[in-house]
């Protein structure tokens, strides 16, 4: 089972124009900011939205071909989704939710109910059964429309942010459910999220979206190695810094000079963890060779480490101790000096 994607569409300010392949037990990861595409994506392989262009190809089945005069409307497409809101019909139990989709693939009503029975025990919500959604707590709605979908038996599942929904303490314990789920599932699995954690925990690959377009795609220890936008780079916690290799450093964009311990020529990408940025008052003593003159933007303390932002020609986020905010007492708009080893700086070329 193989899914293949060559689409282009416009809907209002965004072009989305998108490449991707995906084979049977696989789960992608979509991520991307807010107006990338991702939904757009995802409305377009599930035939709520037809494509301009291209062709979507599942196990040999075509889906959508403009060129070739083909649309499968989405009731005949096998494929499910589970939104982020759920959409579970309030007036019908957990049971007849799940049938649902079954009754409208022309399963008679005895089979369509035997079926949702058996799923919500797979869920473990089987003494669920006749509660309505208003009865069922974040959690156990999304294992129903989960329920819902994989009782279709698709052959492409689509997961809209699935977890957001949810409040932290039941992601959790949602999140390792569903894991386990798509584990089993021999279908194709895509996945749209904003959380690194998500697709870490669930998807075998991951495609980064932005402006319509993929910038990225890999495991996400691949993506994380070498990003290859600002965007990207802030998912994984890290700086990146472009700009082009000229004689054993690199000039950034904005005018400033940075030596990493490994040079390279033309165009270039640098990424410097924010917990390898130090911050002074002084300029610092000795002959470091990335010192550069800054100034704080933002102070944001987030449990044992605190993420400080500051601009200037080399734009970094430092993390440090809440010990070493206190020494420092640093508040937006202070003038400091930043230092980094060039040791702690990996180049690549862009």
């Amino acid at each position: 089972m193989s899914l293949t994607v060559r689409l282009a569409t416009r809907l209002g300010a965004l072009a989305l124009d998108v490449a991707i392949e995906a084979e049977s037990g696989e789960t992608v990861a979509v991520l991307g900011p807010n107006g990338s595409g991702k939904t757009t994506l995802l409305r377009c392989l599930a035939g709520l939205l037809p494509i301009d262009a291209g062709r979507i190809e599942l196990d040999g089945e075509v889906l959508d071909d403009p060129d070739g005069g083909v649309l499968v409307t989405p009731e005949r497409r096998p494929v499910a989704v589970v939104f982020q809101d759920y959409l579970l019909f309030p007036n019908m139990t957990a049971v007849d939710n799940v049938a649902f989709g079954l009754r409208a693939r022309g399963v008679a009503k005895g089979d369509a109910r035997r079926a949702a029975v058996e799923w919500l025990d797979r869920v473990g919500l089987g003494d669920h059964g006749h509660h309505r959604p208003r009865a069922l707590s974040g959690g156990q709605a999304q294992r129903v429309a989960l329920a819902r979908a994989l009782a279709t038996e698709p052959r492409l599942l689509l997961l809209d942010e699935p977890l957001a929904a949810l409040d932290v303490g039941t992601r959790g314990d949602v999140r390792r459910d569903l894991r386990r789920h798509l584990s089993t599932f021999a279908g194709i699995g895509v996945l749209v999220t904003h959380d690194p954690i998500d697709a870490h925990a669930l998807a075998d690959r991951v495609v980064i979206l932005e402006a319509g377009r993929v910038v990225q795609a890999g495991t996400l220890a691949e993506v994380s190695a070498r990003p290859q936008s600002r965007y990207v780079a802030d998912l994984v916690g890290v700086n990146l810094l472009a700009g082009t290799g000229v004689d054993g450093a690199v000039v950034t964009e904005a005018g400033g000079r940075v030596v990493p311990a490994e040079s390279v020529v033309g165009p270039a990408f640098l990424m410097i963890p924010p917990a390898e940025v130090a911050l002074h008052h002084q300029h610092p003593e000795g002959s470091p060779r990335n010192v550069w003159a800054v100034t704080v933007t933002d102070v944001d303390p987030s449990g044992e480490r605190v993420r400080v932002r500051v601009a200037g020609e080399v734009p970094l986020v430092a993390e440090i101790t809440p010990g070493a905010l206190d020494e420092l007492a640093l508040r937006p708009g202070d003038e400091l000096w930043a230092s980094v080893k060039a040791t702690e700086i990996t180049s690549y070329p862009a």
